[in-house]
């Protein structure tokens, strides 16, 4: 059996994030999160496109669809590569997925 020495792996002290990662990171820091939509999806253009103007902006409720987690600018579909995040005076996750790319987050 081959092992791809390229594929990036959490270190051994920490676990790999998940979706549930995220629901417990938006419960604990409701009130004081922050979006960064990277990309999305554009139906006009049929693909993700990049988002140019991408800043973090406080996060605001969606309309309780299960794939948002109930926040705006979110998109989580099963198959998310999620990472932590840190930069900008930022501290939270970067996710991309088919649907686009985002970073969830909260001053750090």
């Amino acid at each position: 059996m081959l092992y791809n020495n390229s594929v990036r792996k959490p270190p051994q002290n920490m676990s790999k994030p998940t979706v549930a990662t995220l629901k417990s990171f938006i419960a604990k820091n409701r009130a004081n999160l922050f979006v960064q939509q990277k990309s999305a999806f554009d139906g006009m253009h049929d693909c993700v496109m990049q988002n140019e103007h991408a800043g973090f902006t406080p996060a605001t409720a969606s309309d309780g669809y299960k794939n948002t987690l109930g926040i705006n600018g979110v998109w989580v579909v099963g198959r998310d590569a999620i990472s932590p995040f840190e930069a900008k005076g930022f501290k939270g996750y970067s996710v991309y997925n088919c649907c686009g790319s985002f970073v969830l987050a909260v001053r750090a």
